[in-house]
């Protein structure tokens, strides 16, 4: 089977086109830096080096697929309207799929995709889910993972300048964590299962409190008294504008986390939960974690 992946070599891609080869599986993986090449083809799968930007690259090189996996990279920094950013790589994808002539697709999306509004920084989810639904003879998986473990890191400075966690969300609240290697297991396993013309896969790894993360964390990197502490929206936008994040980019994560707060992100996944969760959980985390405290 001719798989393509697209996110090149990143937290998902990685592991995701590891497991593929062994398997025994042709893969070419999607990456827009000439010096990914070397790594790309030392995991034994083939480096298409161009840009998302380009249809006419991702035509040429989807064509002949059996499968395509699909993921917008990460650019929070670099375009400050998200939503516009979305779309415009779904529709790109949308375009060369269909001119290329592909009958399976994965997309990466996320929970919360169930939403129009009201989630911030992920609206593009639902937005390129929205596109792409209209490839109408295209049998399509729409991955939604949760709350991504590494997100947690975004506590570390904090950690270490005030000993304590702060945002508005989490304290009481579950939060429903997922390791990206969780991802890509349950990615490759969709490109195994027969196709069906419309699918929604949830992935999570673990369901943790607030709390019960700080108190895990805490234990890791030698602080067990380690707290985590509910500020309000305005006190979380002030912060990461502090941190340098602009104030647009700062308000749609605020937005986003408030929808977490709420439920209302995570509400759409408790009705189609998987029946297991992945492997990797918070303790397993949690040496990861302190492993990158400790070097700072």
């Amino acid at each position: 089977m001719n798989v393509i992946l697209t996110g090149s070599l990143g937290h998902i891609g990685k592991p995701l086109t590891e497991e593929l080869v062994r398997k025994g599986y042709t893969v070419t993986v999607i990456s827009s830096k000439p010096e990914k090449q070397k790594d790309i083809e030392a995991l034994g799968a083939t480096a298409a080096i161009g840009s998302i930007e380009d249809v006419q690259f991702l035509t040429t090189t989807f064509t002949g697929a059996d499968v395509v996996y699909c993921m917008i990279p990460p650019n929070y920094f670099h375009e400050a309207d998200q939503t516009t950013y979305f779309s415009r790589i779904g529709t790109n994808y949308a375009k060369a799929i269909r001119q290329a002539g592909i009958k399976r697709l994965i997309h990466l999306s996320s929970f919360g995709a169930h939403l129009d509004k009201g989630t911030g920084m992920i609206l593009g989810a639902y937005q390129v889910e929205t596109i792409l639904n209209t490839l109408s003879d295209v049998a399509i998986t729409h991955m939604r993972p949760t709350y991504f473990y590494y997100n947690l890191y975004g506590f570390l400075d904090r950690i270490k300048t005030t000993g304590m966690i702060a945002a508005n969300y989490g304290g009481d609240d579950t939060i429903v964590l997922v390791s990206p290697t969780d991802i890509a297991m349950a990615i490759s396993e969709e490109i195994q299962t027969q196709a069906t013309h419309r699918k929604i896969r949830y992935v999570a790894s673990d369901h943790c409190t607030g709390n019960e993360i700080a108190s895990v964390l805490g234990s890791a990197i030698g602080k067990p008294d380690l707290q985590w502490h509910i500020i309000t929206d305005q006190q979380m936008q002030e912060g990461l504008e502090t941190a340098g994040i602009p104030k647009e980019t700062a308000a749609t994560l605020v937005e986003m986390y408030a929808c977490l707060r709420s439920g209302a992100l995570a509400e759409d996944y408790y009705l189609k939960q998987p029946a297991t969760l992945g492997k990797v959980k918070l303790t397993d985390f949690a040496k990861e974690f302190a492993d990158v405290f400790n070097q700072k």
